[in-house]
């Protein structure tokens, strides 16, 4: 996060913002399940099993494996798109996005809406990728807390610190992006899928024109 610049942290608490967005209105959609938080996922999902639910432990484990396809998707756009890695890669989110959002206007396959954007989330984390590794998490926060509270605590000891705003940016992206989302859900429910495919997509041409 410190090795990147203004533009980069800006564009990270942005996405940061979309992934709140999305997962707000999956959790709402499904009743408590995440689409970008994968630890509570973990949770529910041995939760479920110690409790003989395999219906909801299959829902968690199949959210959990469309995350990870999603990863896998993203990083090979990532590899491949070489220098216009960036707009590619969230270019790939905002289409899996809109996949998602026709899916849950047909009926016949309207349940496969939530992997789809659990897909998207995956994928998102391609954005800031080095090297393979990825060097800003988008859709999970708690490292940026420890982040947060680490630099903090620097600051409280007297040191010279602004690294701190850096990481509650990107918390506030994150947090207000959930509002969002399921305020949006409220309103019009997933139908709230074509607003977050559309912003990916804004993000994407921005992104390339900027060159960022």
């Amino acid at each position: 996060m410190l090795g990147h610049d203004r533009q980069e942290v800006v564009l990270a608490g942005l996405l940061s913002g979309l992934a709140g967005y999305i997962d707000a209105v999956g959790f709402l959609n499904l009743g408590g399940y995440f689409v970008s938080f994968m630890s509570g996922n973990t949770t529910r999902a041995g939760a479920a099993l110690a409790q003989g639910s395999f219906h909801d432990f299959g829902l968690a484990a199949g959210l959990i494996g469309s995350f990870v396809f999603g990863v896998v998707l993203g990083s090979l756009v990532s590899r491949y798109a070489k220098d216009r890695q960036r707009w590619a890669v969230i270019g790939c989110v905002s289409g899996v996005l809109f996949v998602a959002a026709m899916l849950h206007s047909i009926p016949a396959v309207a349940f496969l809406a939530p992997p789809a954007m659990a897909v998207a989330m995956g994928a998102e984390n391609a954005v800031f990728e080095r090297g393979g590794e990825v060097s800003i998490g988008l859709t999970y926060i708690t490292g940026t807390l420890v982040k947060l509270g680490q630099h903090l605590s620097r600051l409280i000891a007297g040191e010279h610190n602004v690294g701190w705003v850096r990481y509650l940016l990107l918390w506030t992206g994150l947090a207000v992006g959930t509002v969002l989302g399921a305020v949006s859900y409220g309103k019009i429910g997933l139908a709230s899928l074509w607003i977050g495919a559309c912003l990916a997509a804004v993000a994407a041409l921005t992104v390339a024109r900027l060159k960022i």
